[in-house]
Formats: C-alpha cells, sequence, structure tokens
C-alpha cells in the first residue's frame, strides 16, 4: 500500500511537469515571455477622439492590445502608402503579428492570492518551482533591454519585413516598431533605447504627434535609460504634440504649465490647454443615450489596499479619522466579495433595501466587477414588482416599500430610455417614470424633465421640463441641479446659475465643474480668475478618463503581476497630472518601504529590473504628488532627504517636509519623525523638551502609535536624565505649568454663570424627566428673541447698581454711627459739669474688669491727654 501511494505521487509531480512544460511550449518565446512579461500595447489609439472611443466601446473591445495597435496601423496606411513594395511589407507583418498574443501561463496566474484556495495555490507553486524547477536568475529579467535574445520565427519574420520597410521611411513600419520595443508587442522584447529612435525618427519624419508625445515623455522620465532626463526638451516634444491636436499631450502641456515643470509657471498657458481637453471631455460626456456616457472612475492609489505607504493604521489614509474603528467582528472590514455575498443572503430573504443595493451595484459597476444590464434589471424588477402588479395597481401600502419601489422604477426607466440592457423605448420609460414621480423620486422626476426638454417621446416643453428639475433638484439631485444652473444661464441670471451649479459641484458633477471653469474663466457675472479656471478644467480633464488616461491597462497590468507594464501606464497618466498615479509610480520605484527587509530571505522572491530601480525618479514622484496635497507623499519626501534615497542627504529639507507633514494634524509618522530628528539634532538643533512635545502630539494624533510612542519616550526620558545630571548642554524635558488665562470683567462674569458649582452637584437629577407638553408661552419664541449681549448688558448693569447701593447703604450707617457717638460724648460732657469733680479714674468700666491696657471708655488707645499719646503716634508703642 505505502509502494502504491508513494507511486501515486510520483505520477501527479510527473504529469505536473509535462504540463508545465506543454505550456512553456505553446508559445516558442514562452521564456522570453515570463521574463519579460510581454504586453500588446499601442500609443496611438482612438483615445485622441471622442467619437472614437465611443464607436470603440460600442465594439467590445475590451482588451484590444493587440487589435487597437493593428487598428492603429492600418489607420495610418490609409491614404499615406507611397511605395507600393513598403506597404505590402507592412501588411504582410501585420498579418504575421496578429495570432502572436502574450501569454501567461496558468501557474503564473496566481502573483495576487485571495481567499484560501488562492492563498494555497500560490505558495504551493511557488514550492513545486522551488523544490524542482528552481535556477540561476537570468539576465535578461534583470535588464529591461537585453543584448542578446532570440526571436520567434513568425516575430523574426515581420520584423525584419518592418525593418526593411522603415528603411524606406515608411511612417507605419517605423510606428510599429518603436510601439513593439517601448511597450513589448506581440511578445517582442522591451528595449527602450529602440524605440527612443525609432520614435524620434517619426516625429522628425512627419511630425506625427502620437511619436511626439512619446519622446517627451522619454525625455521627461529617462525611462529604461534611453534617454537623459531633460524637463525642457519634454515640454517642447508635449507642445507641438499638443499643437497636433493629441490630447495626451495637450493634458500634460497643461499640467507642467500650472505646476512650472520644465518652464516658469504660466496660468493663462494652463488654462488654454486645459480648457483643450475640458471641452473634449465634455463632448464625449453628452455623447451617447440620452443623459449622457456613464463616466468610471479607474484611477486609484494601489498603496492604499494595503492600507497605505506606511501601512495600515501607520499612514494617513487608515488611522486617525480615517482608521476603521470598527470592531473586528464588524462588516466594515469585510472586502467586497463578501459584501454581495452578504447583500445576496438578505435579498433572498425579503429585504428590498439589499435587492435594490444589488440592483444597483450591476448597473454602475465597479474597478472590480463589471457591469451586468440583465442582473441590474432583474433586480429592480424584483423590488418594483413587490410595489406594483403588472397593471400598475398598488399591490402594497407600506411606504418603505413604495420609497424603494419608486428608486427602482427610476432605474428601469432609465434603462428603457438610453437601450441599456434592452430595446431602447421612450414609451415605456414614461410609464415607469410616471410612477416613480408619484412617489416623489428624484431620478424620476429628473429623468421625466429631460424628455420634456429635448422631446423625447413627449412634447417638448422647457417650461414643464423645469418644473420637474426644479422637484428634483430641492432633493439635491446633481444632475437636475445643472440642468437649473444651464436654464437659468440661459436667461442669463448668472447668479442664480452659479448657485446650482455651485450646488451640484459639491457632488462632483463634471458638467457643474465644466460651468464653473467657463465662468470663471471668462469673467462672466464676477472677475476673472485665472486659477479658479484652470483648477475647474482640471477637475473636468481628470473626471473623463476614458479620452486620454491609461489606467485601464495599467490596472490590468498590476493585477495580473506585470508591474513593469504598470509602471510604464502609470508613469503616462503620472505626466498628464494625475495625483493617484503620480503616487503609484512613486510607490513601485520605492525599494525603501522597510528597514528590516525579508525579501532577502524569501526563495522566490524575484530581482527587481533596473526599470524598478530609480530612486531620484521615485524621488520626483513623491514631490509631485506631495504638492497635490498627499501627506504621506510629504512624509516620504522627508525620508528620501533623511537618508539619501536619490539624492544627496539633507537633514534641513528632511525637517521641512515632516514639519510641513505635522502641520496638518493628520499624520503621527510625520510627528514621530520630527520628535526623532529633535532628539538627535538632525537638521535642527537638538532638543529632548521639543521632541517629548512631537511624541505627545503623534499619540493624540493616531492612538495606534501607543506602543512606538511609549518606548520612544522612555528612552528620551533616559536621555533626558542623564543630559540633566551630566549638564549637558541639551534643553532636557521640563515640566510645562499651566497657562491661565487672564479674564476680564465680563468674562468672569459669564464664566461664573455658566460654571457649574458644587452646591450645584445633582441639582438636576430630579429634572431629567421632560417637561409636560403645553407650556403656557413655549411657543412664543420671546426668549428667542433676546440677544445674549444684551442680557450681558443687564446683568453688568444690575451688578453695577447693587455694588453702588452697598456703597450708599455703608456710608449711611457710618454716618448714623458717628451722629450717635458724637450724641453719647455730647451726653457724657454734660454729666461731668453736673457731677462732682472727683471722679472714678476709669468712668464706665470699672478697674477690675479692664483687659491690660484698656482704657476707662473701652478703647485700648491712649487718649490726647495721656503721656503715652505722644510715643503712639510716633509708632514707638511698646519703647
Amino acid at each position: 500500500m505505502p509502494n502504491r501511494w508513494l507511486g501515486l505521487i510520483y505520477l501527479s509531480i510527473w504529469v505536473f511537469c509535462i504540463l508545465i512544460r506543454a505550456e512553456s511550449l505553446r508559445d516558442p518565446d514562452s521564456n522570453l515571455v515570463n521574463e519579460q512579461t510581454a504586453r500588446g500595447k499601442s500609443a496611438l489609439k482612438a483615445h485622441d477622439n471622442p467619437e472614437a472611443v465611443a464607436q470603440w466601446q460600442q465594439t467590445g473591445a475590451d482588451d484590444g492590445r493587440q487589435s487597437r495597435g493593428i487598428e492603429s496601423a492600418h489607420t495610418c496606411l490609409d491614404g499615406k502608402l507611397s511605395d507600393r513594395v513598403a506597404a505590402s511589407a507592412v501588411q504582410e507583418a501585420l498579418q504575421i503579428l496578429q495570432p502572436l498574443q502574450p501569454s501567461r501561463t496558468r501557474f503564473t496566474s496566481f502573483d495576487k492570492t485571495s481567499g484560501l484556495v488562492g492563498t494555497t495555490l500560490y505558495y504551493a507553486t511557488k514550492a513545486f518551482v522551488l523544490l524542482f524547477m528552481n535556477g540561476p536568475p537570468k539576465e535578461d529579467y534583470l535588464s529591461p533591454q537585453p543584448d542578446n535574445f532570440t526571436l520567434s520565427k513568425p516575430l523574426a519574420q515581420a520584423v525584419r519585413l518592418l525593418e526593411s520597410a522603415a528603411e524606406e521611411k515608411e511612417p507605419d513600419a517605423i510606428f510599429l516598431l518603436a510601439e513593439m520595443s517601448f511597450f513589448g508587442n506581440y511578445t517582442h522584447p522591451r528595449n527602450h533605447k529602440e524605440a527612443f529612435q525609432r520614435y524620434h525618427e517619426l516625429a522628425s519624419l512627419n511630425g506625427n504627434n502620437s511619436a511626439q508625445h512619446m519622446v517627451g515623455l522619454m525625455y521627461a522620465t529617462g525611462v529604461g535609460g534611453a534617454v537623459q532626463r531633460d524637463q525642457a526638451k519634454a515640454l517642447t516634444y508635449h507642445t507641438f504634440a499638443a499643437i497636433g491636436d493629441s490630447t495626451r499631450a495637450q493634458m500634460t502641456t497643461a499640467y507642467r504649465h500650472h505646476t512650472g515643470v520644465g518652464a516658469p509657471r504660466n496660468c493663462n498657458e494652463a488654462a488654454y490647454w486645459y480648457k483643450k481637453v475640458a471641452d473634449k471631455a465634455i463632448a464625449y460626456s453628452r455623447s451617447g443615450p440620452p443623459g449622457g456616457m456613464l463616466l468610471q472612475k479607474d484611477s486609484y492609489k494601489i498603496a492604499d489596499e494595503i492600507g497605505g505607504v506606511y501601512g495600515e493604521g501607520a499612514s494617513v489614509v487608515s488611522s486617525g479619522v480615517y482608521a476603521n474603528k470598527a470592531g473586528p467582528n464588524s462588516d466594515a472590514h469585510a472586502d467586497f466579495d463578501d459584501v454581495l455575498e452578504y447583500l445576496d443572503l438578505m435579498s433572498r430573504k425579503g429585504d428590498l433595501k439589499a435587492t435594490f443595493s444589488l440592483g444597483r451595484l450591476h448597473y454602475e459597476g465597479s474597478r472590480t466587477m463589471r457591469r451586468s444590464l440583465k442582473t441590474a434589471r432583474a433586480y429592480f424588477m424584483i423590488v418594483a414588482r413587490k410595489y406594483w402588479q403588472k397593471d400598475g395597481s398598488i399591490r402594497d401600502e407600506d411606504q418603505n416599500v413604495a420609497k424603494i419601489a419608486s428608486k427602482a422604477a427610476g432605474y428601469i426607466g432609465r434603462m428603457f430610455l438610453r437601450g441599456e440592457g434592452m430595446e431602447q423605448s421612450y414609451e415605456k420609460a414614461l410609464t415607469w417614470f410616471r410612477r416613480g414621480v408619484a412617489n416623489g423620486d428624484a431620478l424620476c422626476q429628473y429623468e421625466i424633465g429631460l424628455m420634456h426638454l429635448h422631446g423625447l417621446g413627449v412634447k417638448k416643453d422647457p417650461v414643464l421640463a423645469a418644473d420637474y428639475f426644479k422637484q428634483a433638484a430641492n432633493q439635491d439631485f446633481a444632475s437636475a441641479q445643472v440642468n437649473m444652473g444651464q436654464l437659468f444661464l440661459d436667461q442669463g441670471d448668472i447668479s442664480t446659475a452659479s448657485r446650482f451649479f455651485d450646488l451640484a459641484a459639491r457632488h462632483g458633477h463634471v458638467e457643474a465643474f465644466y460651468h464653473l471653469a467657463e465662468i470663471s474663466n471668462n469673467g462672466i457675472g464676477r472677475e476673472r480668475s485665472c486659477g479658479m479656471a484652470t483648477a475647474y478644467y482640471k477637475m473636468v480633464a481628470e473626471k473623463v478618463e476614458s479620452i486620454h488616461s491609461s489606467f485601464d491597462e495599467a490596472n490590468r497590468a498590476y493585477d495580473e503581476g506585470d508591474t513593469e507594464s504598470a509602471l510604464v501606464m502609470y508613469m503616462m497618466a503620472a505626466e498628464q497630472g494625475y495625483e493617484s498615479a503620480q503616487a503609484n509610480v512613486a510607490y513601485l520605484l520605492d525599494e525603501y518601504k522597510s528597514i528590516l527587509s525579508l525579501d532577502s530571505l524569501i526563495p522566490w522572491k524575484r530581482r527587481r529590473s533596473s526599470l524598478l530601480r530609480n530612486a531620484a525618479l521615485a524621488l520626483i514622484y513623491w514631490t509631485r504628488s506631495a504638492k497635490q496635497s498627499n501627506i504621506d507623499s510629504m512624509v516620504k519626501m522627508g525620508d528620501y532627504y533623511l537618508d539619501g534615497y536619490g539624492i544627496e542627504a539633507d537633514m534641513e529639507k528632511a525637517a521641512a517636509c515632516y514639519q510641513t507633514a505635522a502641520e496638518t494634524h493628520q499624520s503621527a509618522q510625520a510627528l514621530w519623525n520630527l520628535g526623532w530628528i529633535h532628539e538627535n539634532g538632525l537638521g535642527v538643533e537638538q532638543d529632548f523638551h521639543l521632541a517629548k512635545r512631537f511624541y505627545d502630539e503623534a499619540l493624540e494624533t493616531n492612538e495606534e502609535s501607543y506602543l512606538p510612542v511609549k518606548l520612544s519616550l522612555t528612552k528620551l526620558r533616559i536621555r533626558s536624565s542623564w543630559n540633566t545630571i551630566t549638564n549637558g548642554n541639551v534643553k532636557s524635558i521640563q515640566s510645562e505649568p499651566e497657562a491661565k488665562k487672564e479674564w476680564s470683567f465680563n468674562e468672569w462674569i459669564s464664566n461664573f454663570l455658566e460654571e457649574p458649582h458644587p452646591y450645584y452637584h445633582g441639582a438636576d437629577d430630579d429634572y431629567d424627566e421632560p417637561l409636560p407638553e403645553g407650556i403656557p408661552g413655549e411657543d412664543d419664541g420671546y426668549y428667542d428673541e433676546i440677544d445674549d449681549t444684551v442680557l450681558e448688558s443687564l446683568i453688568i448693569v444690575g451688578l453695577a447698581a447693587a455694588l453702588a447701593f452697598l456703597v450708599y447703604y455703608r456710608q449711611q450707617r457710618q454716618t448714623n454711627h458717628r451722629r450717635e457717638m458724637e450724641t453719647q460724648q455730647g451726653n457724657n460732657n454734660n454729666n461731668n459739669n453736673n457731677n462732682d469733680p472727683v471722679q472714678p479714674e476709669n468712668d464706665g468700666i470699672p478697674p477690675a474688669e479692664r483687659i491690660p491696657g484698656q482704657q476707662a471708655d473701652g478703647g485700648f488707645f491712649p487718649p490726647p491727654d495721656d503721656p503715652n499719646f505722644g510715643q503712639w503716634v510716633a509708632g514707638g508703642v511698646g519703647h
């Protein structure tokens, strides 16, 4: 029996090896593909034309890296071939290249782990490769442009055909060779120097704007070491490409003028080029079905998936006010698949909110889930049927059901109006919208207003449309607010229109930003503001990613584990000014994520290619990201200056970066770093007391920094104590006295009245129960009309009057007492004159009852006729 099991194990290993070998031999260039992860990609896309983008999306060319390159070449071929031989060579090469697709074996697809099964397969594959298929690292992977490589026969034949045509100055052949060398199309290995030469040749030959844009990109980044970075030349080539109507180049040129890269900052130039892109963006947004194109956001920061640049709890995006403070059993920690599973479970139990949420998720889609209009419609219909019967009569009078059903009706009508997932029908759309309007749904009000505005299946009536828009706008529906703003703008009411645009801009509506940009740029109803216009135009351009960005290809490459292709595509978006792309490029290039790196201990951890080892370029993108208010990027800048990564170490600049990040009071990492550099005197004066302040502030900013802060404070106190004992020159930790505020008389009175006093403690315990309703005068608003300042003035006047009364009363008492004393003294004198001249020594108080030193009249001071009176006056009492 043990021999059988052993034989089965050996047989399984043998079959496994054969499968891997067969998968590798399926493509003659598989070894090269595995190391170079060749990808098909074309820079000359339909993205420079909004109409072409719409057509491209409708064709469903989702992956299309190879096909877009072929279509681009065919586009260049039309009407441009002057040499029949070169033209036929390019055609023949395209036919050979078309079947060559980059392949990834099924065993290399587990670069990203997800769940128990994915994690198990990932580590099982790595262990198998480590034990049975391990070998020394190949230099081809370590260099992005290997000197020695072997092309497959079909690829070599196509390259020879293209090179022969390129010698005849055939533009399409030059362009294809450049694309293959830069992006690794059709399994061709990357060679950035060769790509630069081809792009430069094509740009000089006929001014091809795509080639000019790529030359500018390579001058700006120095990618692959093909050319030294030169920002001035980069701006020059980008400007020529922008003049040639390249949308990507226009976006890049605008950003460079906006931030002053390669030239001084020029707001007017930035606004001019951003407006070019914004006009195309709005044209694309308004195209397509009624209501415009659905804009999907593909840009995101890959570091946020793991809690930020510094990890969970240490980065700004996952700490402080942004920390996920839910319990371990809360659904706040669940991933997207878990949320879908939970919603599906609740939907099966009859929860209409969960059913509607599922429909909306499938309708809108996301980065991790493709749109499914058929599934969305099914969920919306389930919700709608809970409230309406087939003939439109109401099934359930529950207002909660009515509200959710009306929202579902809005989406069903929208799908009929736009022809999404079903045949377009204005009549059915109007039916569903009217059902939702009956219950006051904002989406239905907006959509039915849109139908009346443009006459879609109903009579065109702008006045009636405005009524519907107003109802939806009152419910804070952004699209309706934009349409209201447009109607007022057409009537010349700039103030009211701007107010509606501002309301819609709070929700990030692209049309609202565009109108605000136009108003600011042209100075309509207000003074022209170039800076405001540029900012709005930039927002519009960045929101419509489909016409110029490369995020879709970059995200796909990163998810597949092709870091080099992802880096290049993120770099193109970063040059256009996307902050998220700049952070992504810097993060991919960052080799200093941890001081105690364990990469060297992991046997299957491959070395980074030279394309990913560029600390100077990483610092550039950290800097650009930080300038767009990325706090973690600012802290990263400080790290690079502190340790000299990619630049000469500069402690003062590092301290300035940390100080700038710390002033936001959001980065505990920046505050801790400030404490550390003040503790050690790096770039600043050594100060233990100030270091303690920063450590304390770091703990106040982020509670999760408790352990490192407490350890740092312990060490700091030991150093401070030793510094005090040895009389060191560093300022030691000192106890800080509590600052007492000097109050004015008005503030003292106010605080006296507002401050709870000990004798009031517990006085309100008997009044916790609510007061009975119907208190006389409770709704008359009398007390609301009394101003606080008037009340304070009355209190002050009353206190002053009381004080004056007390002073007056005291004076009266003193006057009456003096009169009584004078009357009593007069009576005593009369008695002395009427009685015998010989009187007792102490008239009034007998001598036996006197206290030592007491006079006969009860006083202790000597009378004027006493011999001791002079000494008492001179202060000589007791002498």
